[in-house]
């Protein structure tokens, strides 16, 4: 079955390359009613796009969304709701003197194992360009479930050896690296400052989290939450491990240490007085805040000089020039939060099916 739909009740259909006409999203299941905040839509595009600053690439696009169909009035019908954001500014002519060449770290070689052809302007559709529709369709989702009380938010954790020592998040948007420590946040500065000099690129680690979320969520066994949020996050380009509370550290502990004890709340719910579990028991949300890490590898376009083979296996040399990200994370923040909340919204509307 192709791949480019996720979610069940809310799903999302993406379309679209780096270098063609533009990128867009269809929203199958999305409620009518909803008066959808457009500027808000927006702005989740705007922290995304590239050209914001330094640690993005010089790329400029205005990533401008439009409604093509699903709304009427200001508010959502039921029906489909179609966005499309247009390509402007490609410079395809980048990729002329490497397209029989397969790049270090892309997914060149892989397109062509599959498919047995591929666009080369910018890799096609395994740019991170296509998370541009994402992001708008999740920016949908986080409008649904702000009216439930559910709120989203990501931020850079680490940048190779450097992390945040403090979490403060009003400081996330004071920096260009979106990081929640200030003092952290001119170190990474100039360390991605540093790599882009010598020619290279850096990975690093993206925290997000969810508040608000009801206990109930998910469904057993195959899409237990936490199998759908590693489904979600590991889609995303650069992602090569995600985290769920703990994470790999449960591994180290005693399950006297691990256990979160429960608790009774001031409100009389059921919570817990630690959060190891990173607010999914079973796979099931517990009522915690949900608290996911990925892990984004360096970016694979440099511009040093690299050992690769062309499409016929013979050894070459490649130099891959153009606009890339020295880093992915400040711009992975918002495709983060943008996934976490369309795994949210369709756990959220299967719940309202799931008992009498």
């Amino acid at each position: 079955m192709p791949g480019n739909s996720f979610g069940r009740l809310f799903r999302i259909s993406t379309w679209g390359e780096s270098h063609g006409v533009g990128l867009g999203v269809v929203i199958d299941g999305c409620p009518a009613g909803l008066e959808l905040d457009l500027a808000a839509v927006q702005a989740q595009l705007d922290r995304r796009r590239v050209g914001q600053s330094r640690m993005t690439s010089a790329r400029r696009e205005p990533d401008e969304v439009e409604i093509l169909s699903g709304m009427f009035e200001g508010r959502t019908t039921g029906t489909a709701l179609a966005m499309l954001i247009r390509n402007t500014n490609a410079r395809s002519s980048d990729y002329d003197a490497i397209k029989h060449l397969y790049r270090p770290g892309h997914a060149d070689h892989s397109y062509d194992a599959k498919y047995g052809f591929r666009d080369y302007r910018g890799g096609g559709r395994s740019s991170a360009r296509e998370t541009a529709a994402r992001v708008a369709a999740g920016a949908v989702a986080r409008q649904i479930l702000a009216t439930m009380g559910i709120s989203l938010v990501a931020y850079t954790l680490s940048l190779g050896h450097l992390k945040a020592q403090i979490i403060d998040e009003n400081e996330i948007e004071n920096n260009i690296m979106r990081c929640p420590d200030p003092a952290v946040a001119e170190q990474m500065i100039a360390y991605v400052d540093q790599a882009r000099r010598d020619l290279d690129s850096l990975g690093g680690v993206v925290e997000v989290r969810a508040r608000g979320v009801p206990a109930g969520l998910g469904e057993p066994v195959f899409d237990k939450l936490d199998a759908l949020i590693g489904h979600a996050m590991f889609s995303i380009p650069a992602v090569k491990a995600v985290e769920i509370g703990s994470g790999i550290q449960a591994g180290n502990a005693r399950g006297s240490q691990n256990n979160d004890p429960f608790i009774q709340r001031a409100d009389g719910s059921i919570g817990t007085s630690s959060n190891h579990a990173g607010g999914i028991l079973g796979g099931i949300s517990s009522s915690e805040e949900i608290v996911v890490r990925l892990t984004a590898k360096p970016p694979a376009s440099i511009a040093q000089a690299q050992t690769t083979v062309d499409q016929a296996g013979e050894p070459a040399t490649i130099v891959v020039k153009g606009r890339h990200d020295p880093t992915v994370l400040p711009r992975l923040v918002p495709v983060a939060e943008a996934m976490l909340a369309l795994v949210l919204v369709d756990c959220v509307l299967q719940q309202r099916a799931a008992r009498l």
